[in-house]
């Protein structure tokens, strides 16, 4: 019989959650939760946040926030290992275990590394260097062998094998080396400046957020730019929304030049708002209830603390510590 595979995967709380995220990896979790060859860990990444330059007070609220909307489109606490990053002291640990054994050229040439610090450059903090590092402690800490990324984040997988490989030659094979599982979705760009992938960080009219009203989402999809770029970020999203008979008339459209934007436009606006309904009134119903949002994130902490503690009780010992 094969081995269950450990998938993990985290989110930084740094807002409400855009197109970009899931399309680009909520979808993707709540696919892979639902598969019997997996066992899904998913983390709210708040110490990684503290690279950011979000406030204590917008953090907490954006943990709460976070935890009520992935709930809300799908993720099954019964079915997944559901926690928030500081609640398990673990990770902090092994992540300072791991800096013993990562070169710092290494972390410098990480590209993450230099787009942050070129975004923040009043704030380019030691975190941002050894953020991999603590990203490796992440994943290792339940000796995930399976991570869940686009193309564009491969690198982070890479340093973490090579991570597990410098501790593993030091000391002893203990760690695996985790393989990257591309996600299927598609990369959303933003709605403004198609040529860059849809952030928060280029401000509000660039993303569609999930819990945007009507009124929003149909003014931010009625000003996205329709140069090349932008109409390939529109029917990217049409297909994602839209059923396939739809697609495929606006496809046609397209070729023949007989397209019109604002029909295109109107139909995405109503299929967004309408595939996102169910998960509006759940996530208010959840941001009534603290409580719940409490118990599931205290139940994921308590199972995936089980796991920590016994991998770190395992590294003290094979590096001296105990």
């Amino acid at each position: 019989m094969e081995k269950e595979k450990i998938i993990y995967s985290a989110i930084q709380p740094t807002g409400n959650l855009h197109l970009g995220n899931y399309l680009g990896a909520v979808k993707n979790w709540i696919e892979l939760q639902n598969s019997e060859n997996y066992k899904c860990i998913f983390a709210i990444a708040d110490y990684h946040s503290l690279t950011g330059n979000i406030s204590a007070d917008d953090r907490r609220k954006q943990i709460i926030r976070l935890a009520a909307e992935l709930i809300a489109l799908g993720l099954d606490p019964e079915k997944t290992c559901f926690y928030v990053q500081s609640h398990v002291v673990e990770h902090t640990e092994l992540a300072w275990v791991f800096n013993s054994v990562c070169p710092v050229s290494e972390l410098e040439r990480m590209t993450q590394y230099k787009d942050k610090s070129g975004r923040q450059t009043k704030n380019i903090n030691a975190g941002l260097l050894v953020y991999p590092v603590l990203q490796a402690a992440d994943i290792l800490l339940y000796k995930a062998n399976t991570v869940p990324v686009g193309k564009d984040q491969i690198q982070h997988v890479e340093i973490t094998r090579d991570i597990a490989k410098w501790f593993n030659k030091k000391y002893e094979s203990y760690f695996p080396l985790a393989d990257v599982l591309l996600t299927k979705n598609s990369k959303v760009m933003s709605l403004l400046e198609p040529e860059k992938k849809m952030s928060k960080s280029l401000g509000e009219g660039h993303v569609i957020e999930l819990a945007d009203d009507e009124e929003t989402v149909k003014n931010k999809i009625k000003k996205a730019v329709t140069t090349k770029e932008g109409v390939e970020n529109l029917f990217v999203l049409l297909k994602e929304f839209v059923s396939e008979e739809v697609y495929n008339k606006f496809t046609k459209q397209e070729k023949d030049s007989s397209i019109k934007y604002s029909e295109l436009k109107t139909e995405l606006t109503k299929s967004i708002l309408n595939y996102f309904s169910d998960f509006r009134e759940k996530r208010k119903e959840l941001l009534n209830n603290h409580d719940e949002i409490a118990e599931v994130l205290m139940k994921g902490a308590e199972e995936a603390s089980e796991i920590a503690k016994k991998t770190m009780a395992d590294v003290r010992k094979i590096v001296g510590v105990r």
